[in-house]
């Protein structure tokens, strides 16, 4: 967990570089797909920006999936705990009640989106606050309140390969290890999309992707350290038997207050700190699919995009902020039949999204190597360089993301996001085949570059 998050975050920020420099050149709402079209040339740029801003939004609704089911699982342990504990004969939510949980969530993250942009702005800084300082609370409060603590050799050196999927390689297993550090790391598009209600967008829409995989780099790493010193008893707290049912992160909190204090009411209230946080999170998530889903319809792309490009009196795409809502909470139905259908659609939330920034950096450093007029922001000589590596780690992470994760496979093991990947490409490509590119011509442009 320690080294995979900085081999993750060092590559993560290659990537945040590469899409800063051409927000900085091209700072739209439309974002990713409006810079494939530019830097892509006038041949390729219909089918560029086309299968950039599919990847890119399905991507985002995946995302915004995962983000609000992870926040109502994480509701049901909060009640499970609170009500006594698995082993205590807590209240245990069926899957039904999750996904209901869910959808209420996504309601409220609706309603809110439909707030005046000023409240929404309010909101995401309030959010941002919540996360560093919360974060840095748990980090110092959980290593201390814990009676028993890991020792540094533990935190730093020790390999856990003991597990019942049937692998047995260490380095296959650090590998997949780095796709929970990938996917904490992804999202930070949301700027480039919100950059046409920022002031100075050239300057300021890069400082917010930046900045938000840079505090995200800093502050995670204290959350992990802070975490790993807590734990002790590794069988234990990955077992189905444990309090909060089989979620280790909840269990962290919930022992090192139960063995300190005798009841784990602190660590129940840590992870409502916690569950605060994915909230805002889940919220600016649905700001930004709102954001890309309403510049996609502006020109003409999605299906109905009259009526998703509408905004309310207070210039928010209010079908938009709701198409988002019903799709994220249809995509989320899937873990009422499989709980395998439902991790890949966690999964192809990272390879879509990654595949859309990577394919803008793409023609950046191929087709527009020699035309890119860099904006205020740039990365000098050191752009091509680096936008190459943003470029391959990204089929590093697709591939990882793809590889099994249990042996034998088996029908209930087998990592169906392949599947789901090539579905979205086989959509994409053959709805460009059989009809959009007899209309769809890329983005309208608004803005002068």
């Amino acid at each position: 967990m320690q080294y995979g998050w900085f081999l993750a975050s060092t590559f993560t920020m290659f990537v945040a570089l590469s899409m800063a420099e051409i927000c900085s050149a091209y700072p739209t709402s439309g974002g990713l797909y409006y810079w494939s079209a530019k830097l892509a040339g006038p041949g390729w740029a219909p089918f560029a920006s086309w299968i950039t801003g599919w990847f890119n939004i399905i991507g985002q609704w995946a995302g915004t999936t995962s983000v609000d089911f992870s926040l109502a699982q994480l509701i049901q342990v909060i009640i499970l705990l609170s009500t006594g504990g698995k082993n205590g004969g807590g209240y245990m939510a069926s899957k039904y009640v999750v996904i209901a949980f869910h959808g209420r969530i996504l309601l409220l993250h609706g309603i809110i989106n439909t707030l005046p942009v000023s409240l929404i702005a309010f909101l995401g800084r309030l959010g941002a606050i919540w996360n560093v300082v919360g974060v840095f609370v748990l980090m110092i409060l959980i290593p201390s309140v814990a009676t028993e603590r890991a020792s540094i050799e533990f935190v730093f050196t020790h390999f856990n390969a003991k597990n019942e999927d049937g692998i047995n390689s260490r380095p296959y297993i650090f590998l997949l290890g780095l796709l929970m550090s990938q996917y904490t790391l992804a999202g930070y598009d949301a700027s480039a999309h919100m950059t046409e209600e920022t002031k100075s967008a050239d300057r300021n829409g890069p400082k917010g992707i930046i900045s938000a995989v840079g505090i995200s780099i800093i502050v995670g790493w204290g959350y992990i350290l802070g975490i790993t010193f807590a734990v002790t008893d590794i069988p234990y707290l990955l077992s189905e038997n444990n309090d909060a049912g089989g979620y280790a992160i909840a269990e962290i909190f919930y022992l090192a207050f139960k063995k300190r204090y005798g009841n784990g009411i602190g660590g129940i209230i840590c992870l409502v700190i916690v569950a605060v946080a994915v909230f805002f999170c889940g919220m600016t998530s649905v700001t930004s699919n709102s954001r890309m889903a309403y510049a996609f319809s502006r020109d003409g792309a999605l299906p109905l995009s009259p009526l998703w490009r509408e905004v309310n009196v207070h210039e928010v795409p209010t079908y938009a902020v709701w198409l988002s809502v019903f799709i994220s909470f249809c995509m989320a139905l899937t873990s009422l039949g499989s709980t395998v259908a439902f991790e890949a659609m966690v999964s192809i939330s990272v390879i879509d999204l990654y595949v859309a920034y990577a394919l803008p950096i793409f023609f950046r450093v191929t087709l527009a190597q020699k035309h890119f007029v860099p904006g205020p922001f740039n990365l000098g000589r050191y752009g091509f360089t680096m936008g190459w590596a943003a470029v391959l780690w990204v089929i590093i992470i697709s591939v990882l993301f793809s590889l099994p994760v249990s042996y034998p496979i088996t029908i209930e093991t087998l990592n169906y996001t392949p599947v789901a990947v090539g579905c979205s490409l086989i959509f994409v490509v053959s709805y460009w085949i059989f009809s959009a590119r007899h209309w769809f011509k890329g983005p309208i442009t608004n803005v002068k570059n």
